[in-house]
């Protein structure tokens, strides 16, 4: 039986895949900052475990506690949304060290096993705007945009020892907690110029007449880079992210 470790399993496409992967038969690791068992369907395949993917201790104790595990799925992340003049640096810090070093750093402590085992796979969920610009994400679009560049490298680095790394692209979700968090990291923000744009952003996230990514669409895709060694590196999660990456195309 196979084990999965998957990041930011509280809500959203985290709590999507694990109960995608969980409803196959597999062992879950879920792993979230304040562990919440009780979201999840109970199971004897199932752990839930702490982990701050912005604390090396934190990371350590949890890939320890995992022990062997075949698949790692680096979902963990945030949203701001605020024009590039006024994003707060410290803003933009938190997201580089959540969005970008938390993944990376989680993939380099689990990568030794699955490099001697000759065995495994890296999924890391970014996201489809790193495929279409779009306004007032700019410094969320660039801490997912450094995973993308991250994946794909190490993706060519991991190949001769049989472990496989795939990007997995959601479109827009607003059924996922991302709107709520941008506004709440736009609050207060000196934006009065931006106005009209930011009033525009925000009711896009409530419409729901044009194509929008499920969070079975992002666990569908994630399963499809876990259990089959053809899938492509970037796989878009969503009709809106497939009509954005035949575009890129």
């Amino acid at each position: 039986m196979k084990t999965v470790l998957i990041t930011g399993c509280s809500s959203g496409f985290g709590l999507e895949i694990a109960r995608h992967f969980l409803a196959r038969d597999w062992q879950v690791v879920a792993t979230m900052r304040t562990p919440r068992a009780d979201v999840l369907p109970p199971s004897e395949r199932l752990r839930v475990l702490a982990l701050d993917v912005t604390s090396p201790q934190s990371i350590r104790q949890a890939v320890e506690a995992a022990g062997p595990i075949d698949v790692l799925v680096n979902n963990a992340g945030f949203g701001a949304a605020a024009p590039a003049e006024s994003t707060p640096i410290a803003t933009v810090r938190e997201l580089f060290e959540t969005n970008t070093i938390g993944t990376i750093a989680l993939t380099q402590a689990v990568l030794p096993q699955f490099r001697q085992r000759r065995a495994g796979v890296v999924v890391n969920v970014t996201s489809s705007v790193t495929l279409k610009a779009l306004p007032l994400i700019a410094a969320y679009r660039a801490s997912k945009a450094a995973v993308n560049a991250f994946t794909e490298a190490m993706a060519l680095e991991l190949e001769p020892f049989g472990v496989r790394a795939h990007l997995v692209l959601p479109g827009r979700a607003p059924a996922t907690r991302f709107g709520d968090n941008a506004r709440a990291w736009t609050a207060g923000l000196d934006h009065e110029a931006y106005a009209d744009l930011v009033k525009s952003l925000f009711a896009s996230f409530e419409d729901t007449s044009s194509p929008i990514t499920q969070a079975q669409d992002v666990a569908e895709a994630v399963w499809r880079a876990a259990t089959d060694p053809s899938s492509p590196l970037h796989i878009p999660a969503g009709a809106d992210a497939e009509a954005w990456a035949a575009e890129a195309r």
